[in-house]
């Protein structure tokens, strides 16, 4: 699934093949399914893991995309002031440096709240506390401009574990879908960057892990075992809807998808 050696060069590739950097901020939370499709998709994957020692570079020069993962910490600093992982603030600066140089990105869960706030955006644990679990979301009218969005269903499945949430989006940020008690689920920055609260590329074992001795559930008094069997049952139609999503995403890093959102038509009159 992943390629760790190669010879990058300028135009986003290793070895002629465009090439994603995937940061994976916990061992728990890996690309797994997305990462399947991303490179059934034509991608080849280097994957580097901070939480194991290895460095984030400091720029993205020789990528054609960028991919940042979920994990347990929070991408606000704690109350001494230091940052939820020591390599947030490395990892917010190439955010930031993705967006300004138009480069593909894609930011899951917890990568998606650092997406946010390395844009001055704001996340805060949740006033209406964790969502754990199968659930829907329903795109927003925007959705219908976006090169992505535009082909996913208006109310897709989506899995979610998250006790944080993103209380106010970056300034010129594009909302794309969102829900009652969250509304901020997923958003585009500029023409190439995009952030999801939820999962897409979770599967049964990860749920597995994610349930066993959880305190998210021990506060939620959710029963392990449902929650996972309650996933378990919508990983078919998560996959529908979101295996082409990341089929689209690797097109644009590819360069076979025009990045920029289509511009809405007037329809004609009398028509």
């Amino acid at each position: 699934m992943a390629t760790e050696t190669g010879t990058e060069n300028d135009t986003g590739s290793v070895d002629g093949t465009a090439t994603a950097l995937v940061i994976e901020n916990d061992p728990t939370d890996d690309a797994r399914r997305l990462g399947d499709w991303l490179t059934e998709a034509g991608l080849d994957l280097t994957v580097l893991r901070p939480y194991a020692g290895d460095a984030l570079p400091e720029e993205l020069t020789g990528y054609a995309a960028l991919v940042v993962l979920g994990g347990y910490q929070h991408p606000y600093p704690g109350p001494d002031g230091s940052p939820g992982a020591p390599w947030f603030p490395a990892l917010e600066g190439l955010l930031r440096k993705a967006v300004r140089h138009r480069l593909p990105t894609l930011a899951i869960c917890l990568g998606a709240q650092l997406l946010a706030t390395a844009h001055a955006g704001t996340v805060e644990r949740s006033a209406a506390g964790p969502e754990v679990g199968p659930t829907v979301v329903g795109k927003r009218d925007a959705a219908e401009h976006d090169p992505l969005f535009r082909y996913v269903p208006m109310i897709p499945d989506v899995l979610q574990w998250h006790v944080d949430e993103i209380t106010e989006l970056p300034h010129g940020a594009t909302l794309l879908a969102a829900s009652t008690r969250y509304p901020h689920q997923a958003f585009r920055l500029g023409d190439r960057a995009w952030g999801l609260q939820f999962h897409i590329e979770c599967d049964e074992a990860m749920i597995a892990d994610w349930a066993a001795d959880s305190a998210v559930l021990a506060e939620l008094d959710y029963d392990p075992e449902l929650v996972v069997a309650a996933c378990a049952n919508v990983l078919a139609d998560v996959e529908e809807v979101w295996q082409p999503f990341a089929a689209r995403f690797a097109a644009l890093a590819q360069g076979r998808l025009d990045g920029a959102p289509p511009r809405p038509t007037l329809p004609l009159l009398g028509h």
